[in-house]
């Protein structure tokens, strides 16, 4: 099987944004529109000085024609992590597969699929990897700056 290495970098945002993720489902808990859950961790992440895009519109080429509005992301932490949200009542093998043609899209390694409609959010956060990324082939990671630490008790805190 193929292996993808996520630099630590990246697996420091997917730290910050799971923490984002776990304080946003304790204040709201499950149940509410996506759209709820999207307001609140952008201003989650915001007091967490971790730097985002949001509903990022990404254009696509189709036969040398280029579609601007092609789609639109949830969130790109970090120019590096994508982070697509669901309030569903359970995801489904779709969610993962539009997920992974969105990395391939954007050249990324890692991308967070978040459903809020859990009882526990720590079920609700699932990793995809893009199997294709090539680490040789991009520009160093390390690049982007770190954001700051986020200051959690030990009880609070979530690993993904």
């Amino acid at each position: 099987m193929k292996q993808v290495s996520i630099p630590s970098r990246i697996e420091a945002l997917v730290a910050h944004t799971c923490n984002a993720c776990l304080t946003v489902h304790r204040a709201l808990g499950p149940g509410l529109l996506e759209s709820a859950y999207h307001e609140c961790l952008a201003i989650e992440l915001s007091h967490l000085h971790v730097p985002f895009e949001r509903e990022k519109e990404v254009p696509i080429v189709y036969r040398g024609c280029s579609i601007p509005h092609a789609y639109r992301l949830d969130f790109i932490v970090g120019d590096q992590l994508l982070i697509e949200l669901k309030a569903v009542e359970g995801i489904q093998a779709v969610h993962r597969v539009q997920v992974q043609t969105y990395l391939k899209l954007l050249q990324l390694p890692l991308g967070l699929l978040i459903n809020f409609n859990v009882p526990l959010i720590k079920d609700g956060i699932h990793r995809v990897l893009n199997l294709d990324f090539q680490v040789e082939n991009h520009a160093p990671i390390e690049s982007a700056p770190t954001p700051q630490p986020v200051r959690t008790s030990a009880s609070s805190r979530l690993r993904v």
